[in-house]
């Protein structure tokens, strides 16, 4: 049914998860939307003018659209119980440890995505908003010993296929929507607030980072491209980008 509601290819490990739970609640808003257009369509033959003269305002008398609210409510009940928030739990709530996984800043503005990579030292350099310029945007210090090694690019995130990837992702501005259809990960950048998204690439390809919440005229033109590389091509990207590191 995935393929009937025009979803991107799933290339992580949660992607099945996801379209599956979104099946679940399409499937139960088609039997909703059968269920009450059959109902309306009764309605307005059973108590049409010709058949009933004069109006009655009595309303439905019988307990079975009771029941048909009652069926409703259990099914969403079930969905939020069994299925949202048990996926919720797993996905956000148990953050993978940062050993072992990419980690990586994203930081929003109107209208890129700055990326920040630690470097083999794994720690991020020291930023300021005093050293943000055009050619700076994220405003890292290289004089920082933990800063000479990161990378920063704009629009363009790598990651590896199979390890956990946790992003950390902010903005400089205003509200953005960090996007990634074929991970199936959706998060908001607030302003002020440092988020957490985290998931696994299962699969290697190359697809547009989208900005889905309106931020402005150019919001159109809010895009990227992430990259899911096998680990040898990752590490060759990273040695290579390393090379065009200012020496200090």
């Amino acid at each position: 049914m995935i393929e009937w509601l025009g979803m991107p290819v799933g290339a992580s490990a949660h992607a099945v998860e996801v379209d599956r739970l979104m099946a679940l609640v399409h499937w139960l808003m088609l039997v909703m939307f059968v269920g009450w257009s059959t109902y309306f369509t009764y309605v307005l033959v059973r108590f049409r003018r010709g058949r009933n003269p004069r109006a009655s305002y009595h309303g439905v008398r019988s307990r079975w659209s009771t029941w048909a609210e009652a069926g409703v409510l259990v099914s969403e009940v079930v969905l939020l119980v069994f299925f949202a928030i048990p996926f919720w739990s797993r996905q956000v709530d148990a953050l993978p440890a940062e050993q072992g996984s990419t980690v990586v800043r994203v930081v929003a503005e109107q209208f890129a995505w700055n990326v920040h990579y630690p470097g083999p030292d794994g720690v991020f350099g020291r930023t300021s908003s005093d050293l943000v310029s055009a050619d700076n945007p994220l405003g890292l210090d290289r004089r920082d010993p933990a800063g000479r090694d990161d990378l920063t690019l704009v629009n363009e995130l790598n990651l590896p296929v199979g390890r956990p990837a946790i992003i950390w992702l902010s903005t400089k501005d205003v509200i953005h929507s960090f996007a990634l259809p074929q991970m199936r990960v959706k998060q908001d950048a607030i302003p002020g607030v440092l988020q957490p998204v985290w998931f696994t690439p299962s699969e290697t390809g190359q697809w547009e980072i989208v900005c889905a919440q309106l931020c402005g005229l150019a919001h159109f033109r809010m895009r990227g491209i992430y990259r899911i590389q096998t680990p040898d091509e990752f590490q060759a990207w990273l040695a290579e980008e390393a090379k065009y590191l200012p020496a200090y």
